[in-house]
């Protein structure tokens, strides 16, 4: 199928998944773009999307980008998850580690420069892994942050160049939570000590009541997104 071909597939899809479930928008995405992947944090809204991925299509791969500077949390919720569900989350690393970035741009560079170092440990990887297939999943939300408001079930990705499927984006947090109880989900056990977003351990903080739900990400830098997502 050739970029035109997509775009059209796109055009007349948008309206009619607009009102599909989640179950709904992958089965009908993994059927048209069998070479597609999903990508996981382990947040909240991705250990709903494994769950439903395991029960309509559980031979659909998903990786996670190790940045090497997760929570200890984020780590085992992945141990527990692929141990409940029998899969292995394909490992996405950075060209530099920790140690060779720090000897080319400096020591913590994610302080003096978190635009740089998501740029060298997570948009290079995710750019590098998603070259390999037709179409993306990912669990983005509109009401996650303005730079997500208009995103659609399904899309077309001009940054990385294919086709991207957000199945949740017009779920609430609490529609998330609900789910997650109602099939009694393992989650990352940081969200249930104010972390409602959770990236790196050296950017994320606790949010506060009355906080925005990213304001623990990048605290003290005018930067919401890490440039995964336009």
């Amino acid at each position: 199928m050739n970029l035109l071909e997509k775009e059209a597939l796109i055009r007349d899809a948008a309206e009619t998944l607009e009102s599909q479930s989640p179950e709904d928008i992958i089965g009908w995405a993994v059927e048209r773009f069998p070479n597609i992947t999903f990508a996981c944090s382990f947040g909240a809204e991705d250990v709903v999307l494994v769950d439903i991925l395991q029960k309509v299509s559980p031979s659909t791969d998903i990786f996670y980008l190790d940045t090497d500077l997760h929570f200890k949390e984020t780590y085992e919720t992945r141990d527990r998850l692929e141990a409940r569900y029998g899969l292995k989350f394909i490992r996405v690393s950075p060209k530099l580690t920790l140690a060779e970035q720090a000897e080319r741009h400096g020591d913590e560079l994610w302080k003096s420069s978190p635009n740089e170092c998501c740029n060298i440990r997570k948009v290079e990887p995710l750019t590098s892994i998603l070259g390999k297939y037709d179409a993306w999943i990912t669990g983005i939300r509109r009401d996650q942050a303005p730079t997500r408001a208009n995103a659609k079930k399904i899309e077309y990705d001009v940054k990385f160049g294919l086709v991207k499927f957000n199945p949740i984006a017009n779920w609430t947090s609490e529609d998330v939570w609900t789910y997650i109880r109602e099939h009694q989900l393992i989650y990352n056990p940081l969200h249930d000590q104010h972390y409602p977003s959770i990236g790196c351990e050296k950017c994320t903080r606790q949010v506060m009541p009355g906080e925005d739900p990213r304001a623990g990400r990048w605290s003290g830098f005018e930067k919401t997104e890490c440039g995964l997502h336009k």
